[in-house]
């Protein structure tokens, strides 16, 4: 009677659909609820073990890679060398056999894996730019693909992963090598008519600050960002002496510099500490923007340098937010993510479940065992 009522089919319909649930593993009888009188309903939910979903996410440092099962709760996760300089055919081999890898080190089925989730910071990086990338890594791994941004997956990573509470408007802040913003309102990821919706990055925070990359002057990417903190830890001797940052043919990769600094931040070194407090008030500020207009509920600080530097930034977002927010808003929540480091590759392998699991509500539908007919959904996947 519960699905009668929120779906409006009748009861042949429904058992015929929960019937086909059940023979192809994706939904289990767990009993039967309270009589009320009637005949007893049958209890219904989802079974976590019988379909997986592969999420990457690909960087110039890192590969991360997770395997969740149908609830988005990972049980498998790897890390290797990201791309790098290296070519994307050579990429793209690299990573099928680091999928077959890690699906091999549960011994999975691989028949039991509905697709793979793959997301790239906002502006990708450049040497991809114009390859097939999803046409690709489909003949590669056989799989079929689902391609997306970076704070758009952490998003929705955390969505599915509760970090957002019972929020109805909520955005993960993402900061990695670049900044941007997933945004997720009444349950669904807002992308916007061009999937450029949360590109916090490029908010102007110094009206003649820096050129940034994009064309404009001042964002806070240009300004605060992970390669702006490092640029000004290079610059600074004293500091690039005592913690071993290198420029020039020796440079290291921003990420390393930066996870650097922000190690001598944490353990009380002034410089370096006063770096990331100069970072931490712009991106507050590009914060406080956001929250005004999109009149957010919950912040989560995620990815890989807010996992690295979240302690720093995460009382100077709030206090931000808590102290010049107009005095008609209520206090917006702000939160470290409790899986920082991989939220993306978790969030990549939530838009394949999504996919699956809410077509009707997503627009999104991989190939799979229910194509024949739609199944219905009562609410967010999440």
């Amino acid at each position: 009677m519960g699905l009668i009522n929120a779906t409006g089919f009748t009861a042949p319909t429904i058992s015929n659909l929960v019937r086909k649930l059940i023979n192809e593993g994706l939904v289990v009888e767990t009993g039967h609820a309270e009589s009320t009188g009637g005949k007893r309903r049958v209890l219904l939910q989802l079974n976590h073990a019988s379909r997986y979903a592969v999420g990457v996410h690909l960087d110039n440092d890192v590969l991360t890679y997770v395997l969740t099962n149908l609830a988005g709760v990972a049980v498998a996760r790897i890390a290797r060398p990201g791309a790098g300089a290296e070519e994307p055919p050579a990429v793209v081999a690299r990573i099928a056999a680091e999928i077959a890898t890690l699906i091999d080190s549960v011994g999975l089925e691989r028949a039991r894996v509905l697709g793979l989730g793959l997301v790239l910071p906002g502006p990708s990086i450049r040497q991809w730019e114009g390859f097939p990338l999803g046409p690709a890594l489909e003949q590669a791994t056989t799989l079929p693909v689902v391609l997306d941004n970076d704070a758009t997956a952490a998003a929705l990573g955390e969505h599915w992963a509760g970090g957002f509470g019972a929020a109805t408007a909520a955005a993960a802040l993402y900061m990695g090598t670049g900044i941007g913003a997933g945004l997720v309102l009444n349950g669904i990821t807002y992308r916007g008519p061009s999937g450029s919706a949360g590109e916090l990055g490029h908010v102007c925070v110094h009206a003649d600050g820096p050129r940034c990359w994009c064309g404009g002057r001042g964002c806070v990417e240009a300004v605060a960002g992970p390669a702006a903190v490092v640029a000004a830890g290079r610059a600074d001797a004293a500091l690039a002496g005592a913690l071993g940052l290198r420029g020039g043919a020796e440079q290291t990769s921003v990420a390393t510099d930066f996870a650097t600094i922000s190690r001598a931040a944490r353990r009380g070194e002034p410089r370096a500490l006063a770096l990331l407090e100069r970072s931490a008030r712009y991106v507050a500020t590009a914060t406080r923007t956001l929250v005004s207009i999109m009149d957010l509920e919950v912040v989560v600080l995620t990815g890989p340098s807010f996992a690295v530097a979240g302690s720093v930034y995460l009382p100077v977002v709030r206090q931000e937010l808590h102290g010049h927010l107009a005095r008609s808003a209520p206090t917006v929540d702000v939160r470290l993510s409790r899986s920082a480091a991989t939220a993306c590759a978790i969030g990549a392998a939530t838009l394949v479940l999504e996919s699956e699991l809410v077509p009707l509500r997503q627009g999104l539908r991989l190939p799979g065992p229910l194509d024949s007919e739609p199944v219905p959904r009562t609410e967010s996947a999440g």
